[in-house]
Parts: structure tokens; sequence; C-alpha cells
């Protein structure tokens, strides 16, 4: 099976800049993005082959996820039931027989770390969101998780340190969901790799000069390490500041 993740930042304006020339070369199974930022009705996707879930901001023109997958799922929820984390249309769980498929676009803390209090109560939620359904199936989660693991994970980590999504407070965050039995799948095929990021500032010429971040991910549940058969990211797909990201997997 192959999965795509990809933080859009505007669905609407991605469409305009080739998202439909990437997808349908994809042909994923599962395709995920975040960052839609609109309303229901303001788009409509033809995606031939595939179920569409939408899960929407109360706010217009902000946040929000999709996802788009060839096999209908046994279930479908929205959020994590907890009304404070659900306002901002950030997750859409799918249950299939063999595992869920969860997908998420994190909160980010924000210009001088407005967020991080709020950041904090949603990591931990999210993880225990996480491990819940993992008593029932194996979990793959996917999405922009806001946050550089290591250093690395972005390049330029020294003068990064203090600012959102670079943290230690973040980052330990991060450590815990994984040491709580997730798997980094870029890491797992390449430890050691530099320079591969997927997200990059608009300013400075971020993007031309390859000053970027890895804050978009895969994640399994460790059961699942034995069926992963892959993993990329398409620095080379432009139509938004992220790239998409890329997980193949045996199920």
């Amino acid at each position: 099976m192959k999965l795509i993740s990809w933080n859009v930042n505007g669905i609407r304006a991605c469409v305009q800049k080739g998202f439909m020339d990437f997808f349908n070369e994809i042909d994923a199974d599962l395709f995920c993005i975040q960052e839609s930022k609109m309303q229901e009705g303001q788009l409509k996707l033809d995606l031939e082959g595939y179920h569409q879930y939408w899960n929407y901001a109360e706010r217009k023109g902000y946040s929000g996820t999709a996802i788009f997958t060839k096999k209908e799922p046994v279930t479908v929820s929205y959020g994590m039931n907890i009304e404070k984390h659900d306002k901002e249309g950030r997750i859409i769980t799918l249950g299939f027989d063999e595992y869920y498929m969860v997908t998420v676009y994190t909160p980010n803390s924000g210009n001088e770390l407005a967020r991080l209090d709020y950041r904090m109560e949603w990591e931990d939620d999210f993880r225990k969101y996480l491990k819940e359904l993992e008593k029932k199936k194996p979990v793959i989660v996917c999405g922009d998780m806001n946050v550089a693991h290591k250093e690395i994970d972005l390049k330029n980590p020294k003068t990064n340190h203090k600012n959102a999504g670079f943290t230690d407070e973040e980052r330990e965050k991060f450590s815990l969901l994984l040491e709580s039995g997730f798997t980094d799948t870029y890491r797992y095929f390449y430890p050691d790799v530099t320079d591969v990021y997927s997200w990059w500032s608009y300013r400075f010429s971020a993007r031309a000069k390859n000053a970027g971040w890895r804050i978009d991910y895969f994640l399994t549940s460790k059961v699942l390490e034995e069926r992963l058969t892959g993993a990329k990211i398409h620095t080379e797909i432009l139509g938004s500041d992220h790239c998409p990201v890329e997980l193949e997997i045996a199920l």
C-alpha cells in the first residue's frame, strides 16, 4: 500500500499549482491532507475511485484536514471527542479491518510561543487518544506534527532552539509519543540522512537554499514495523510550503 500525507497550505490554492497532477501520478491508496483552509462547499474535487472525508475548522479559511481513500473504511470519526480540541478540524480517524488511519494537523505553538501551554495539553490528549485506539488495532498516524524532533531534522537548529516547532518542550512530547510505542517511519529507513526536509519558510528564499524543517511524519504502531517497505519525502513537488511525504507498507 502507498500512503501520502501533504500539508497543502490551502487546497484551493494548491489545486491551482498542480495538486491534481501529483495526486493522479502518485496513485496512492490513501491520500491525507492538512491545512485545507476551506469550508464545506467551497471546492469540489473530482477524485474518481476515492471516498472523501473532510473535517473543517469552525473558523473560516483556517486549519482543516481531509482523507481520500480507495477502500471504504468501516468507521469514520472526527476529532478526539474533547471539545476544546475539536473546533479546528485537526483530526480524522478512519477504521479499517486491520488498522486505524489517523491524519492530524498539530497546533502550532505560535509567535512568542503564545499557544505552547495549549500545545502541551493537546500533545498529552492526542497521545492518550492514539493509545486508546491502539488497544483495538494498530495505528498509522500521519500529518504536519509541527515539530522537528532532532537537530538532524532542521537546517539551523542552534538559531531555532527556542522557536515554535523546536522547543525542548515540543521535542520532549514527540519523544514521549515515540517511546509510548510508535515508529518514525522515515528515520526507520534513513536514521542518519541529513538535509532532507518537508517544510520551508516562504521568507528568505528558504526553499532555494534548502533551509528547511522535517515536521511532516508517518508514525506507525511498533507492531507494524515488520510490514514497513519504504518511505519518501517528495522534495521535488511544489505547490505548498510543505512537500508530500510517503509511506509504503504491506497491509
